[in-house]
């Protein structure tokens, strides 16, 4: 069926698919099993399919896109608008299959099985270190009960713990719990370690990792979670790429007047932070280098305050990462470090 557009509502078992032709007409509305999508998709004629950009998207568009199809994967953001009255599955499939059809719309690029992984590597990545400082504080909070008080961070508790233990003030309950509370401290940094150094070694098979890797600022997590981000990903330029991170300002405009405020922090929150917190160890690190990019971040920390300059670090680097994912060009290191 020539100029067929499809658009589904992806759930956990059941699939709303709306599917219009070429003049805009509603060609046939149907409800879908999970064993059943695959079978009548491989029967029907290929057709521009439409889905959100939601747990299950980017497997589902890579199996129609096996069958012939031609996937698009929207952000529901974007998708919104065009979900008349009331939201239902039914309402949502007949926006999707509007959202596709708009002029301009900016699609999410499928991410292939190996980008996934490592996907799911970083999030496992982020809840043990969540459970991790969860411990840590449940430590601090008691320890505290007990007239110890000790500072912030993983790093101090790591360091206080055996000495606390070698002392005998501790009642046999109390040392017991300690004992305990080390010993899980300790398999949560073995944890962490270990899909950490998974995540090292898929980006040692990623040239354009690799190439990240070079960036002041951007180190292997950050290097792995930009490939997962803009590999393949439509953005028109390095400015895109920061916007949808949420690196540039926000702003309001009224009577041909635009106010700049802080960063609009849309977009991915964890390669933000990435960014951000990469950003910050080298601005920190600045001291009297001589290169240009120390030469820029001091005389930006003075004007500007050093937050800014960290942001502003970030940016780049995100425009940086672009140029070297999409355009297939090694880093130039007298670019951005030649002695000035």
């Amino acid at each position: 069926m020539k100029g067929t557009t499809i658009g589904i509502d992806i759930a956990k078992n059941v699939f709303e698919v709306y599917v219009e032709d070429e003049a805009g007409q509603v060609v046939e509305r149907r409800r879908l099993s999970r064993k059943k999508m695959v079978p009548w998709f491989a029967n029907h004629p290929c057709a521009v399919v439409g889905m959100e950009a939601c747990g299950g998207a980017h497997y589902w568009g890579r199996e129609l896109a096996k069958l012939g199809h031609t996937v698009r994967l929207i952000a529901p953001q974007y998708v919104k608008p065009w979900v008349q009255t009331n939201k239902s599955d039914q309402a949502d499939a007949r926006a999707i299959c509007r959202a596709v059809q708009e002029p301009g719309m900016r699609f999410v690029a499928i991410a292939c099985e190996a980008q996934q992984a490592v996907q799911a590597f970083h999030r496992v990545r982020s809840r043990l270190k969540e459970n991790r400082t969860a411990l840590v504080n449940q430590i601090r909070g008691i320890l505290l009960e007990y007239g110890v008080a000790l500072p912030k961070g993983v790093a101090a508790v790591r360091k206080a713990l055996p000495l606390l233990l070698a002392e005998e003030r501790w009642a046999p309950l109390i040392r017991q719990f300690l004992l305990e509370q080390h010993a899980e401290l300790l398999e949560w940094d073995t944890r962490i370690v270990a899909v950490t150094k998974a995540i090292t070694q898929e980006n040692a098979r990623q040239p354009v990792c690799q190439r990240l890797e070079q960036v002041r600022g951007i180190g292997p997590l950050s290097a792995s979670a930009l490939w997962l981000k803009a590999g393949g990903q439509t953005y028109q330029n390095g400015r895109h790429l920061a916007a949808a991170l949420g690196l540039v300002p926000k702003h309001t405009g009224t009577g041909g007047k635009i106010r700049l405020g802080g960063i609009s922090k849309r977009g991915d929150r964890y390669l933000r932070w990435l960014l951000i917190h990469g950003a910050r160890s080298v601005v920190a690190h600045v001291g009297n280098k001589p290169d240009r990019l120390s030469c820029w971040l001091r005389s930006l920390v003075v004007r500007r305050g050093i937050n800014k300059a960290v942001v502003a670090l970030a940016n780049k680097n995100a425009r940086v990462a672009f140029a070297l994912i999409h355009e297939d060009q090694p880093y130039d290191v007298m670019k951005m470090c030649h002695a000035a």
